[in-house]
C-alpha cells in the first residue's frame, strides 16, 4: 500500500511551508513517527514525523515552498525493513552517489595543465607590466606554455581596487529560511507602518541585586528555578501596563483594541534565530511562576520544540540585548503590538546619591512605542513606572513582604 503524506497545517492562517531540510534520503526505510523533515513556516520551524513505516519516496526538494495539504512524499507500507542495515534501501543509492562523486572529482583533473617550474611565472615583459600596474602575479592565470604568464596576460590583468593583500575574497550565498524572511517582512512593516519612537531611562539595580543575593539560593532550592531578572522586569511591566492601558493596546484598522490581560512576549535565541514565545496572563503569575515559564519556553525554543501556538498573540514584548553585551539600543516593535521594552547590560557607573557620588549597577532601558495611539506623556510615564518598580521592588512589587512574594 502506498501512503500519501501531505503537509499538515502548522497553525491558523498558515497556507504554505518550506522544506528546510530532509532528514532522510529518497529510498530510505523509515519508521512510524520518525522525524523525516524540518519544515519552515512564517512563524516557526517544525519537525514532520512519518505517518507509517516503509520505503519513502520524496516528492519535494529542499527549499521548495509547498502548500498545506499538498503531497510531499510517498511511503510504501508493504515494503519490509532491510535486515542488518539501519539505512535500509538507501545503501545502494548512497553507494552509487559516492561512485558518481568520485568520478566527478577525478574528471576535471585530467584536463589540468602540467605543472612545471614555469607555472605562474611571468615573462620579463609581463613582469614589468604587472609591476607597473601593481598586480600580484599570483592573481593572474597564465595562458602560456605550462602556465607561464605572457605579456598579453599581463596587459589584460585588472589591478585590484585598493591595497593588494593576497587574502581570500570569496563569498557564499544561502537562501533565507521562510521564518527569517517573514521576520524581515514584519520588521520592515513595523518601521514603515508605525509611527515608532523610542524613549530611554536608566535603572539603579542595587535593590534587586541585594534581594537576589539574599534569597536566590533558598529560592532555587525550594522551587527548582533561579531567581533571575526577568521575573522582576515582567512584574514591573505588568504594573506599568495596568497604570497605562494605552500601552497594552493595538490598532486594528480604525479601531484601538485594549486588553484587560497581560500576555508578555519574551525574545529568546533559538537555533533558527530569534523567537518570541508568550507568557500568558502574566498578571496572575508569581515570581516563581514567571521564572518557571521563562525557563520552560527558553528550553523549548533552544531545542526547536516551540509551537506556533506558543508564539501567537502577546500584548507587549520584552527583549534583553544585555545578554549579548548591548549597552543601548532602539528595539523594534513586534507587530501588531504597540510597544516593546529593551533591557541592556548592567555596568557599574558613578551616580549621584544623597548628594554624593556612588558606584552602582546601572542598566539603560528603552521603550519603543507606536505614537499613533501612545502619546509621549504615556510612554515616558510608562517607562518611569518601570524604573520606580525596579528601584523599589520590595514596596512596589512585593507589598513589603518579600518572603510571601517569593513563596519562601
Amino acid at each position: 500500500m502506498i501512503l500519501e503524506m501531505k503537509v499538515p497545517s502548522p497553525g491558523e492562517s498558515i497556507t504554505e511551508v518550506e522544506i528546510a531540510e530532509w532528514l532522510v534520503q529518497d529510498g530510505d526505510y523509515v519508521e512510524k513517527d520518525q522525524a523525516i523533515a524540518e519544515v519552515d513556516s512564517d512563524k516557526a520551524t517544525l519537525e514532520l514525523p512519518a505517518e507509517a513505516s516503509g520505503i519513502i519516496t520524496l516528492k519535494a526538494e529542499e527549499g521548495d515552498a509547498v502548500a498545506v495539504g499538498a503531497i510531499i512524499c510517498l511511503i510504501d507500507t508493504s515494503a519490509a525493513k532491510p535486515e542488518g542495515d539501519d539505512n535500509g534501501a538507501s545503501s545502494a543509492s548512497n553507494g552509487e552517489k559516492v561512485k558518481k562523486e568520485v568520478v566527478a572529482e577525478k574528471a576535471p583533473q585530467t584536463a589540468q595543465a602540467k605543472a612545471t617550474y614555469a607555472s605562474g611565472v611571468p615573462s620579463p615583459a609581463a613582469k614589468k607590466i604587472l609591476d607597473e600596474k601593481g598586480v600580484d602575479k599570483n592573481t593572474v592565470s597564465g595562458s602560456g606554455r605550462d602556465g607561464r604568464i605572457t605579456k598579453e596576460d599581463a596587459v589584460n590583468a585588472v589591478p585590484s581596487m585598493g591595497t593588494p593583500t593576497g587574502g581570500n575574497r570569496g563569498e557564499t550565498r544561502s537562501k533565507l529560511s521562510m521564518l527569517r524572511r517573514k521576520v524581515a517582512e514584519r520588521l520592515v512593516s513595523a518601521k514603515n507602518e508605525t509611527a515608532m519612537l523610542t524613549t530611554f531611562n536608566e535603572v539603579d539595580m542595587s535593590a534587586i541585586f541585594e534581594l537576589r543575593d539574599k534569597y536566590k539560593e533558598d529560592f532555587k532550592n525550594k522551587h527548582g528555578v533561579g531567581l533571575g531578572f526577568m521575573s522582576f522586569f515582567t512584574k514591573a511591566v505588568v504594573r506599568a501596563l495596568e497604570m497605562y492601558p494605552a500601552v497594552n493596546s493595538m490598532i486594528d484598522g480604525k479601531e484601538m483594541i485594549s486588553f484587560d490581560f497581560c500576555d508578555i512576549s519574551i525574545a529568546v535565541s533559538g537555533p533558527k534565530g530569534l523567537m518570541v514565545p508568550v507568557i500568558r496572563n502574566a498578571e496572575n503569575l508569581t515570581f516563581r511562576g514567571i521564572e518557571a515559564e521563562v525557563k520552560r519556553l527558553a528550553i523549548r525554543a533552544r531545542e526547536g520544540e516551540i509551537t506556533v501556538d506558543e508564539m501567537t498573540g502577546g500584548t507587549f514584548t520584552i527583549t534583553n540585548g544585555g545578554v549579548f553585551g548591548s549597552m543601548l539600543s532602539t528595539p523594534i516593535i513586534n507587530p501588531p503590538q504597540s510597544a516593546i521594552l529593551g533591557m541592556h547590560n548592567i555596568v557599574e557607573r558613578p551616580i549621584a546619591r544623597d548628594g554624593a557620588i556612588a558606584i552602582a549597577p546601572i542598566m539603560y532601558v528603552a521603550v519603543s512605542y507606536d505614537h499613533r495611539i501612545i502619546d509621549g506623556k504615556e510612554s515616558v510615564g510608562f517607562l518611569v513606572a518601570i524604573k520606580e518598580a525596579l528601584e523599589s521592588p520590595e514596596a512596589l512589587l512585593m507589598d513589603n513582604n518579600v518572603k510571601k512574594a517569593l513563596e519562601m
